[in-house]
C-alpha cells in the first residue's frame, strides 16, 4: 500500500510540475490528508507511514526543480505552512511559533518538519501551484488566478487529488493583447 501511494504521489507531482512550469525559486504548496489517503474522515486516522510516503514521492522531484515545498499544517495550527527558513527569509515572511505534530498540525506537516533542514512555521504564502490531497483547502495559500489542473491520479490512496497552477492577473479592455 504504501508504495502504491508513493508512486500515485511521484505521478501526480510529476504531472503538475510539467503542467505548471515551474522556475527554480517558485513555491509549491501541499496540503495533504493522510487520513483520508487511508480511507478515513478527515483527521481520524492520520499516519506518519502514509505521510512519508507520500513526501518520498514528492520531495525529491520539487527538490531537483528548485521549486520549494510548503506543506500546509491543519486547522488546529489554523492551516500555517512548513517551509525552509532560506524561503521564509528569501520571500520575508514572519515566522510564528509552533511545531506541528500528528494531532495539532497533521502528520504530512510534521513529515515535512522533520525531513527539512531547517523548518519554521510562517501564517501564509502566496504559492505559484499547489496540490491538495483530501481536501484540506490550500487555495488560501495560492497566488492569484489559481487556474485548475487536471490531473490524470484522481486520488493517492482513497483521498480525492486537486491541482491547480497560477497565472498573472489578465487587465486590459478590449485593446489589450496577453501574447
Amino acid at each position: 500500500m504504501l508504495h502504491q501511494i508513493q508512486m500515485q504521489t511521484t505521478q501526480a507531482i510529476t504531472e503538475l510540475l510539467t503542467t505548471a512550469n515551474l522556475s527554480p525559486g517558485d513555491l509549491l504548496v501541499v496540503g495533504c490528508s493522510t487520513s483520508e489517503v487511508a480511507g478515513a474522515h478527515i483527521g481520524k486516522a492520520g499516519s506518519l507511514e502514509i505521510a512519508q510516503a507520500i513526501f518520498a514521492g514528492l520531495h525529491p522531484h520539487i527538490a531537483d526543480g528548485g521549486i520549494y515545498l510548503a506543506a500546509q499544517c491543519c486547522e488546529h495550527l489554523n492551516r500555517a505552512l512548513v517551509v525552509e527558513r532560506a524561503y521564509a527569509l528569501a520571500a520575508g515572511l514572519d515566522e510564528v511559533l509552533a511545531v506541528p505534530y500528528p494531532h495539532a498540525g497533521g502528520s504530512f506537516a510534521a513529515t515535512v518538519w522533520g525531513c527539512f533542514a531547517d523548518p519554521v512555521l510562517v501564517e501564509n504564502v502566496r504559492a505559484e501551484a499547489g496540490l491538495d490531497i483530501g481536501g484540506t483547502f490550500i487555495g488560501m495559500h495560492l497566488a492569484p488566478v489559481a487556474v485548475p489542473v487536471r490531473l490524470a491520479v484522481r486520488t493517492i490512496g482513497e483521498a480525492p487529488v486537486l491541482a491547480a497552477k497560477t497565472r498573472p492577473k489578465l487587465i486590459g479592455g478590449e485593446r489589450t493583447r496577453y501574447e
